[in-house]
């Protein structure tokens, strides 16, 4: 029989493991409390922890936004939304080259490395756009 907390974490990584959009803690809260009312946002977060220094889960950590957490632990790159924060994994592939190359480079004993590339989703392209045209429409109204 599972302990409770083994339960717990089992479920946690179950949330994490079930999405492609590298949810926060928040969310992995919200989504575990739908099959486990009980459990505490602290012992999510707890778990989610645990989890990452594991390895079974990767913490994304990006600027100015919540840690995000990725169930996928294959290398692979990401691209981040800087308008919202979404982050999603890019289907590129890695080349073990590119860090043999810095390494020579520099004289580095490469251990890994991440790549993140920044732009705006389509949902946030949309919302500048309408920004944009709302902006110039009052400049416009402006120079009557």
């Amino acid at each position: 029989m599972l302990s409770r907390q083994t339960r717990q974490r089992e479920l946690i990584l179950d949330v994490v493991r079930s999405t492609m959009d590298h949810p926060t803690a928040d969310w992995v809260y919200r989504q575990a409390r739908r099959r486990l009312p009980r459990i505490s946002l602290g012992t999510v977060y707890r778990n989610l922890k645990r989890l990452a220094e594991q390895g079974i889960i990767r913490e994304i950590h990006t600027g100015g936004h919540p840690a995000r957490f990725d169930g996928n632990t294959g290398r692979h790159y990401h691209i981040r939304c800087l308008g919202c924060g979404r982050i999603n994994d890019l289907p590129m592939f890695v080349d073990p080259r590119f860090e043999e190359e810095a390494g020579r480079a520099m004289n580095y004993q490469v251990l890994g490395h991440q790549l993140e590339v920044q732009g705006l989703c389509p949902l946030c392209q949309g919302l500048a756009k309408i920004k944009n045209h709302s902006r110039e429409h009052r400049r416009e109204g402006q120079g009557r």
